[in-house]
Formats: structure tokens, C-alpha cells, sequence
């Protein structure tokens, strides 16, 4: 009778997946805004969702006699308002994803002291999403008082999925989804920067459990 040998053959691990999460502010948090735009005609005209380089200083108020003063990541229209510990993060980390426009600060009844911010446009959209993977709802815009009137949107449900064709994003750590400018897409080495620096009330969810 041949002795017989078992061999075992160690598995090669699998490559690791990377992360995403939906971005954006935490409204959750805090109360009352109390910040604004002082003068919106600075801003691009409605229709105009990309944020230009050459749009001049935006003026903004800052009254905390009003409500709470802006975090490090706040809705500005299409855009965010950062503050310059998240621009720093930001322009370390994808400086090609961003567009960052100064803000001239100015209190109602006292000088401002605190840290510069800047009004900041995501503009890298890429069509990368794997749709035959991911749980959300696809259509063709049919209300005109849509941007996007005729063409395919995004619409997340209630527990949406999204899978993402890494080979599409390549070594991007941010962008915004094309059919769905309103989602801001991160991986987790720009999630992972913002926790290190402190940032607060910026909102992570992972898209495979919205």
C-alpha cells in the first residue's frame, strides 16, 4: 500500500475592493444656519451647475446671533462652502477634482477672526457606475423644470446599492456621479484624510448600504 500525502495550497489572497461613500454634509448635526450669501448675483446663473474658476470673491455672512456658524463642509447651492483645513485636505490628496473660489467673510457686529473659507466645486463627473450591480432606480427626465430634462437619471431608493467599475475611476478619490450631479462619491483614502484632520460634520455613507 503507497503512503499518500495531503498538501495543502495555501490561497492567494483576493485584491482588496476599495471603498465608496456618498459625501456630503451632516445635517443631522447643528442647528439653525447662521450664514449666508450676501450678494448671489457673484454666483452662476441658474442652469449654469459647474462652479467657474474666474467667479470673483463671494461675499458670505457669518451672524451667530442668527444660528450656528458654518463646519468645515456646508451646502452652498450646487456647491460647498469649506473651510481652509478642508481645502488643505482636498487639494493634498485629488487636486484635480476640485475648484475653490475665496470667500470675503464679514461679521454684522464684530470683526472676523476665524479661518478662511472657500466656496469649492467638484468637477470631475465620471459615468462609472456598474447599473446591472447596483439597487437604485433609472429613468429619461420628463418634467422641463429639470436640468437634465431628456435624459437619464439616478434616483436612489430607500436602500439603494451602488457598485462602482473601479478600472473607470482609476486613482480618482472623488467625483461627482454623471445622471446624479448631486452625489458626491468618495473612496476611503479621502474618508480616512478628513477623519486624521478632524473634520467635522461631514456625513460618510457607504454605498452599498444607503
Amino acid at each position: 500500500m503507497s503512503d499518500q500525502k495531503t498538501v495543502s495550497v495555501a490561497k492567494r489572497p483576493s485584491a482588496r475592493k476599495r471603498r465608496f461613500y456618498k459625501m456630503g454634509p451632516d445635517f443631522r448635526v447643528g442647528g439653525g444656519s447662521g450664514f449666508w450669501v450676501e450678494d448671489e448675483s457673484i454666483l452662476p446663473p441658474y442652469g449654469v451647475s459647474r462652479l467657474p474658476a474666474s467667479t470673483p470673491h463671494v461675499p458670505y455672512v457669518f451672524d451667530k446671533s442668527v444660528g450656528s456658524l458654518p463646519y468645515d463642509l456646508e451646502l452652498c447651492y450646487d456647491w460647498w462652502l469649506i473651510s481652509d483645513r478642508t481645502k488643505a485636505v482636498f487639494e493634498t490628496l485629488d487636486p484635480d477634482a476640485f475648484v475653490f473660489v475665496p470667500c470675503d467673510v464679514r461679521m454684522p457686529h464684530a470683526c472676523y477672526d476665524g479661518p478662511n473659507y472657500w466656496l469649492c466645486d467638484v468637477v470631475r463627473v465620471l459615468d462609472a457606475l456598474d447599473e446591472s450591480q447596483s439597487r437604485l432606480r433609472i429613468g429619461i427626465r420628463d418634467d422641463t423644470c429639470y436640468r437634465d430634462y431628456g435624459r437619464k437619471y439616478y434616483s436612489f431608493l430607500p436602500d439603494a446599492k451602488l457598485v462602482f467599475r473601479e478600472a473607470t475611476i482609476g486613482n480618482a478619490h472623488i467625483f461627482r456621479m454623471a445622471h446624479r450631479d448631486s452625489a458626491f462619491i468618495c473612496d476611503q483614502d479621502l474618508k480616512d484624510a478628513c477623519k486624521s484632520a478632524g473634520l467635522k460634520r461631514i456625513r460618510f455613507q457607504d454605498v452599498l448600504k444607503l
